[in-house]
């Protein structure tokens, strides 16, 4: 009699571990394993950049008289975007400056206001934020990045002012996006 006491003893003082262990596997594997498929998503509020913390800022070797020495020329950008140790440390620090409640890098880039293809700094914190992948609406990293590339595909063209270009991305992007897309 008293084996079967000790094997249900034992059971239900196992059980709960196994599920427990079975769950924290499980979340693993979700997270960790699958992690494209699972991000977060932010407010529509989050697109923006706050403008007091990120107001922008430009790099003074880019004119409207030298675009084709510039922006206007393949690979530009590369040779400038600052390394990514130097960004990655300044995510960091403006993602809790922003107080975002995800903390994970993945879920954003740092990225320029002002792009670099339309002139912008490199490297100034007044310039770079920790942009959202995700956000309501899809207005979040990926849809700015093709707004930058079209901005400056219309300005190499002249068909629009670098001072236009640089004005309308960094008083509101998402404006400037549903006019240019």
């Amino acid at each position: 009699m008293k084996a079967p006491r000790l094997l249900l003893l034992s059971a239900c003082l196992l059980l709960p571990s196994l599920a427990f262990a079975w769950g924290a596997w499980h979340s693993y594997r979700r997270h960790f394993h699958r992690r494209s498929a699972y991000h977060t998503v932010f407010p529509l509020r989050d697109a923006l950049p706050n403008a007091r913390l990120t107001p922008g800022a430009l790099n003074p070797a880019v004119t409207q008289s030298d675009l084709y020495r510039t922006i206007c020329v393949r690979g530009y950008t590369r040779r400038i975007r600052p390394p990514e140790p130097y960004t990655e440390r300044l995510k960091r620090r403006q993602i809790r400056t922003y107080r975002y409640p995800d903390h994970w890098l993945r879920d954003y880039e740092e990225d320029h206001l002002i792009p670099l293809e339309l002139g912008g700094s490199p490297t100034s914190p007044r310039n770079l934020w920790p942009e959202p992948h995700y956000v309501v609406g899809g207005w979040g990293s990926y849809r700015k990045d093709r707004l930058e590339n079209r901005l400056n595909h219309l300005v190499c063209r002249g068909q629009l002012s670098l001072a236009a270009a640089r004005r309308m991305i960094a008083a509101n992007w998402i404006a400037a996006y549903r006019r240019y897309r």
